[in-house]
């Protein structure tokens, strides 16, 4: 696998464009649109909150139903989520707005929103960007990441991945962008994803895939404990790297997971590392749990846990608010054999082990958790099982984003 630059356009026959529609930004880009010349193979996985916005309930009829999709259609400023029969809509008028145009049916242009629930969307607006942007589409590294920067909302840049790898003898490319920064605990923030591939896999596999990989990694971030209305990860592939299909779970398939592994990873770490107001890339590694899920739970608790985030913006090696997270956890352990230790780039030191405290330096321990990517590792003595969570740090500036957020 080669990591290369690029995003959503890096795979053959994707294109993408973007505009400011002024929906709630102003003097700033706010739609995006994603096309394949092609139609392609579609997989989403999507939030579990019972609240469910009007774009991710098109969108999974569309992933559920059919299983192909040609185009995809993304707003930022305003969530489209508690917005009734209206949201609805206003969703198929969007892809209306698109598919006439682009010669393709509206079953097979998938919309997405991120921003304000609660808020109609201004459809005459949506409208004119979406026009706007079909004439503009382009298939170019700069298309690309134009796009990831029109989906952002109080992200601070925009967030891109692209790899390739070889399958049947032909080489293929993965891309992907996400936006999310605040509401971010997705359990499939406002969490949005969109991964490309020219790769020519069958509908099934596609799906199995993409819920098998975000277990572990979109999964496993947290910025603040919130699951969002919008949480959305859609995958399309359009077969134009003109491999053999991929019809069964041989090397090829696993060749595919493994990069989207990578994709995925990355795009989801980059969202923890940019919660709103964060300093840090806070990641939570369990090893050797009893199984795989103790060791999930136990990760996740470690970053969600509003003490620990305070611990790693203060820089203070508080190692009792890492055990307390894992303790309520609702995983079973015993304390005694737990050993925690905090790692950097300026080092690694171990904090505990057998029951207490080791002799450690608070200056050392200091230094390492004032870091932009900070580690806790949590040996538990209990199996072979091992599992990572990423978050970030609690400061003072998250309040003051959310605070004021309508506004």
């Amino acid at each position: 696998m080669e990591i290369i630059q690029g995003g959503v356009t890096a795979a053959q026959g994707f294109f993408a464009a973007h505009t400011a529609a002024g929906i709630k930004y102003k003097n700033r880009v706010d739609m995006a649109m994603l096309y394949s010349g092609e139609p392609c193979r579609a997989a989403g996985t999507f939030t579990t909150n019972v609240v469910k916005a009007a774009p991710v309930l098109w969108d999974r009829h569309i992933v559920e139903e059919t299983g192909t999709a040609q185009a995809v259609v993304i707003n930022a400023g305003i969530a489209n989520a508690c917005t009734g029969e209206e949201g609805l809509r206003y969703c198929r008028e969007t892809a209306e707005a698109v598919s006439g145009h682009l010669g393709i049916p509206a079953e097979q242009v998938l919309v997405a929103s991120t921003g304000v629930i609660g808020m109609q969307l201004p459809i005459d607006r949506i409208r004119a960007g979406a026009e706007a942007m079909l004439p503009v589409l382009s298939g170019s590294r700069s298309a690309g990441t134009a796009a990831a920067q029109a989906i952002l909302t109080t992200d601070t840049q925009e967030k891109e991945v692209a790899v390739r790898f070889e399958a049947g003898g032909r080489t293929v490319t993965l891309g992907g962008m996400c936006k999310g920064s605040g509401m971010i605990h997705p359990n499939m923030c406002t969490m949005l994803a969109f991964l490309t591939t020219d790769l020519a896999i069958s509908g099934d596999l596609l799906r199995e895939a993409l819920r098998t990989d975000i277990q572990d990694t979109f999964n496993m971030i947290s910025v603040d404990g919130d699951t969002s209305t919008n949480d959305s990860v859609l995958l399309l592939a359009n077969g134009l790297a003109g491999n053999t299909e991929i019809t069964e779970k041989n090397d090829d398939y696993r060749q595919f997971c493994r990069a989207l592994r990578y994709v995925n990873t990355e795009l989801a770490k980059m969202i923890a590392g940019d919660g709103e107001g964060a300093t840090a890339l806070f990641e939570a590694r369990v090893i050797h749990a009893h199984s795989k899920e103790d060791a999930r739970i136990l990760s996740k608790s470690v970053i969600c846990s509003s003490l620990t985030k305070a611990m790693i913006f203060g820089h203070d090696a508080n190692f009792g608010r890492v055990l307390c997270a894992l303790g309520y956890s609702g995983a079973d352990f015993d304390p005694d054999r737990v050993e925690l230790s905090f790692e950097s780039e300026a080092g690694s030191i171990a904090i505990f082990a057998e029951g207490k405290a080791l002799d450690y330096s608070e200056e050392q321990a200091t230094h390492i958790l004032s870091e932009p990517v900070v580690t806790v590792i949590a040996d538990m003595h209990m199996g072979d099982a091992s599992a990572t969570a990423w978050g970030c740090d609690l400061s003072y500036d998250y309040v003051k984003i959310n605070a004021d957020y309508r506004s």
